[in-house]
């Protein structure tokens, strides 16, 4: 059924059928004279609209009750829903997908606009039951992950010279998205085409009805896991699952075509090269620098292997990652956001191609997602790869397999709603605050005979305080040191704890030791038996022995490579 003619007249702009309505302040939608009559409104004197009665419905004040909608019932156009398709929506959110993720996520993003056209086009959207695949439902208060699928599968004029043309469809590029339950956070995770897995037996409804199950297969490509052999998305999140140990809730798929008609609805998307392109097999040719691709340029540019960093896939992905954040931030512009005639083409170009489980089918369900979406803060979004390493089993590297060193601490990282943007923060603080430690230990050192220092025994072993002091003046030279006796309190690591003016007398006294940075605590002076000025060195927990070093040590982040959805990078 032709999507661009169900529910409105023929030939008509869909951005002339939304009329405001001055009573409410919202916007409606008019149909034409044409069309199949329904309660919307209509002009009457004095310019406000009167809205006509039928028979078997009922309607709150203020608002339109439409029919319910089935796919492959007759199309009804829809009466007014109460909701302006011209407010302004989320902020850009940075997606890692060229046309499943695309689509997916336009859905996502105009469902908070344009709920109303949404309704409208619910017919559009088809979907697959994946059976006990997925969650089967969704749930506002509960963390949840979207597997989102791009496959090679070619409809739509121009697409000859992408793909197999016999392909049925196998999952080409995939984005697990997984949203935490306090919506704080969400991580997009790309998995290679390429990568080897076992595909798990899936139970799967075929075209005509039946059901069968479809073997599994073990050590073979990711991407097989859809389409070959009947199998469906249900069979994908299946994989997924199995591979990364993380629920796939639900799925949202579409194929070639999606990216061109996005593009082109959004008048074209920004793109940053650090050198010139001129691929002669997908035809992508642009310069150094901002472009603006468009239609078979944007397809061309998603697609191709041979114009970015070693020609794999996993340097695609990363094309398509810095390709899709530009999109989305597009889609989520001011400009497009207010703009009845993008949301209703974006819509329409969304929904042409948009396939998903019967468990988000319904536009009331796509909605609650797009807003659950939107509480994520865009800073907060992280996108990576699952870890890989080459295929050691091959002499010519073609595929990939899990980095098992790397892949499950992600995994679990993401599965426990552990934020990915906390950690780099936390990294960064860490490295920030580790370059400020060792700027401790930088600078000049007084002699070892100009060392005044107190040593107290914060839980060591008894007598420790006495066996540091024998050494620090028989061996170390440090004559002005004494023992202080048991500190007020225990510490886990031994401490040096100094003031401003003896910096030069602590570089000296954690040289002998091995103190580390960390264990050097500017602060304030102490006064030794004596009445001078003296820094106060505290045995704790760790201290062992006089003549052992001191070095702490500290443990490692998460190291996984990665973005977020508020930074604009350039393909290289």
């Amino acid at each position: 059924m032709d999507a661009q003619s169900r529910g409105r007249a023929d030939n008509v702009d869909p951005a002339d059928q939304w009329i405001l309505n001055p009573t409410t302040g919202e916007y409606e939608l008019r149909l034409g004279p044409s069309a199949p009559q329904s309660p919307v409104p209509g002009p009457r004197h004095g310019g406000h609209h009167a809205y006509d009665a039928v028979p078997g419905r009922t309607r709150a004040p203020g608002r339109e009750v439409p029919p319910s909608r089935r796919r492959g019932a007759p199309a009804t156009p829809p009466g007014r829903r109460g909701d302006r398709p011209a407010q302004r929506g989320p902020r850009a959110r940075k997606a890692l997908l060229w046309a499943g993720g695309a689509m997916a996520f336009v859905v996502l993003a105009t469902g908070t606009v344009g709920y109303v056209y949404l309704k409208h086009l619910e017919g559009n959207v088809r979907t697959t039951d994946v059976g006990d695949a997925g969650s089967g439902d969704f749930s506002k208060d509960e963390a949840f992950s979207i597997l989102v699928l791009g496959t090679d599968k070619r409809t739509g004029a121009g697409n000859e010279g992408y793909g197999d043309k016999d392909s049925v469809g196998h999952a080409d590029t995939t984005i697990l998205l997984h949203v935490s339950q306090d919506r704080t956070n969400a991580t997009a995770l790309s998995i290679p085409r390429d990568l080897i897995v076992d595909i798990p037996d899936c139970p799967t409804t075929l075209e005509d009805g039946t059901r069968k199950v479809v073997p599994g297969l073990q050590g073979a490509r990711f991407n097989r896991s859809l389409g070959e052999g009947g199998r469906d998305p249900g069979c994908t999140m299946r994989t997924v699952e199995e591979a990364t140990g993380i629920p796939v809730d639900h799925f949202m798929m579409a194929d070639f075509n999606a990216v061109k008609t996005l593009t082109t609805a959004v008048d074209g998307v920004k793109v940053c090269l650090q050198h010139a392109v001129d691929d002669k097999q997908s035809k992508l040719r642009l310069p150094a620098g901002e472009s603006t691709v468009a239609g078979e340029d944007a397809l061309a540019f998603v697609r191709t292997r041979h114009s970015f960093g070693n020609e794999g896939d996993l340097d695609r992905i990363k094309v398509q990652q810095h390709f899709l954040a530009s999109l989305m931030r597009k889609m989520s512009s001011g400009d497009t956001l207010t703009s009845p005639t993008r949301l209703l083409k974006l819509a329409e170009a969304a929904t042409e191609a948009l396939t998903v489980d019967t468990g988000i089918g319904k536009v009331s369900t796509l909605k609650d997602v797009a807003l659950e979406l939107k509480k994520v803060p865009t800073k907060n979004i992280s996108f990576t790869t699952v870890p890989v390493r080459d295929n050691p089993a091959e002499t010519v590297k073609a595929t990939v397999v899990l980095d098992e060193a790397k892949a499950p601490q992600l995994f679990a990282a993401i599965a426990d709603d552990v934020s990915l943007t906390e950690v780099e923060q936390q990294k960064k603080e860490k490295k920030e605050k580790k370059t400020a430690v060792a700027a401790r230990l930088k600078g000049p050192k007084a002699a070892a005979s100009e060392v005044r220092v107190q040593v107290f025994n914060g839980g060591a072993p008894s007598g420790s305080a006495q066996q540091m002091l024998n050494r620090l003046q028989l061996e170390e030279g440090v004559s002005k040191s004494e023992n202080a006796g048991n500190a007020p309190k225990t510490l886990k690591r031994t401490t040096l704890e100094y003031a401003p003016d003896q910096a030069d007398q602590a570089r000296r006294l954690a040289d002998i030791l091995g103190l580390s940075g960390s264990g050097m605590k500017p602060g304030e002076s102490a006064t030794n038996s004596q009445g001078l000025p003296a820094m106060t060195l505290t045995l704790g927990e760790d201290f062992t022995d006089a003549g052992a070093r001191l070095d702490g040590s500290a443990a490692g982040a998460p190291d996984v490579e990665k973005s977020t959805a508020d930074k604009v990078q350039c393909a290289s």
